[in-house]
């Protein structure tokens, strides 16, 4: 049904594990899959409207020119209609498209240092306002999060990680609760714990005639959003080392500073650097195992995974302990 409504509508289809994306040329529909994932559920009609209703309200918070709304999508003689009501079978985020070469992602090579202050300021000035989740700081909630990471990761060491890297990581980690904890709690009392974007990636970041719009934050995972404002600002810092463009990550990122004005600010942020490299990693290896990736997407898994390992360790040997 999604392939033919996309032919007749004249655009083009793209697929993601999660949802069908219809590109027309100036608006995009963005229909969810009826898949449960555990983390993620979009399994009944309600939860999929439901998303796509909390995808909209949450995203307008930093991109208000893109998101237009959540439309209708009806059978009707054996056919699906967009924007039609009469027997609502689906729903739609309906955005407006983003041109490729006003995203970040593609503008790599050409960005200067100004262009990432912006994103900075964007940035802060949402972290300063985003609703407070005080609760999301407790050292113990982190925990539990890089915990995991080193317990999916054990197959891959030798693989994509060696065992030293792995040892070192994990040691540099665990001792910066113990170094650290009264800072966590401190960070909660002070309101660094926010409900903020969760995804804030080159690929989400775009430069629009209106400012800068940083779409696709995650609505369907609480848990994935709320946190430490540094662990989510820090996304997007540590893609741009990744990328060899440090020189754009530390004016990223003092520009956020001198905004922000965090006291942790240089304890924090290699901690949460690490943590970013290291997920990136992890989720890049699970990628060796899936039966579905050719060979060849194998091998660039591996190497990507290897080099974002690499990153986390560097990172690591920053930490504060």
């Amino acid at each position: 049904m999604v392939e033919r409504l996309a032919e007749e509508l004249g655009g083009s289809l793209v697929q993601t594990h999660t949802s069908w994306v219809i590109l027309l040329d100036d608006v995009v529909y963005k229909i969810k899959k009826p898949v449960n994932f555990g983390f993620l559920d979009y399994s009944t009609l309600e939860k999929r409207k439901e998303n796509c209703e909390k995808e909209v309200l949450l995203n307008r918070r930093l991109c208000p020119w893109v998101y237009l709304g959540v439309v209708p999508i009806s059978e009707v003689n054996g056919e699906w209609v967009l924007e039609e009501d009469s027997n609502v079978v689906e729903f739609a985020v309906k955005m407006r498209r983003i041109l490729e070469n006003r995203i970040l992602v593609n503008r790599l090579s050409k960005a200067e240092k100004e262009d990432l202050k912006k994103v900075a300021r964007r940035v802060a000035e949402f972290h300063l306002s985003a609703e407070r989740v005080d609760e999301f700081g407790k050292p113990e909630v982190m925990k539990f999060n890089t915990d995991e990471n080193f317990e999916q990761t054990k197959e891959f060491v030798g693989i994509t990680i060696s065992e030293e890297d792995y040892e070192f990581i994990k040691d540099k980690t665990d001792r910066f609760y113990e170094a650290h904890s009264e800072l966590f709690y401190k960070r909660m009392e002070e309101g660094r714990i926010r409900d903020g974007h969760g995804d804030i990636r080159l690929e989400h970041i775009a430069f629009l005639d209106e400012g800068i719009c940083i779409f696709d934050c995650i609505e369907f995972n609480d848990r994935f959003r709320y946190g430490d404002v540094l662990n989510d600002m820090c996304f997007l810092s540590m893609e741009l080392d990744f990328f060899g463009r440090r020189d754009l990550s530390e004016a990223y990122e003092k520009e956020y500073l001198k905004i922000t004005e965090d006291p942790e600010f240089d304890i924090f942020l290699p901690f949460f650097k690490c943590y970013r490299a290291y997920v990136r990693g992890k989720v890049t290896s699970f990628l060796l195992k899936d039966p579905h990736v050719s060979e060849e997407e194998k091998n660039r898994a591996k190497e990507k995974a290897i080099k974002l390992f690499r990153l986390a360790r560097e990172y690591a040997e920053e930490i504060s302990v």
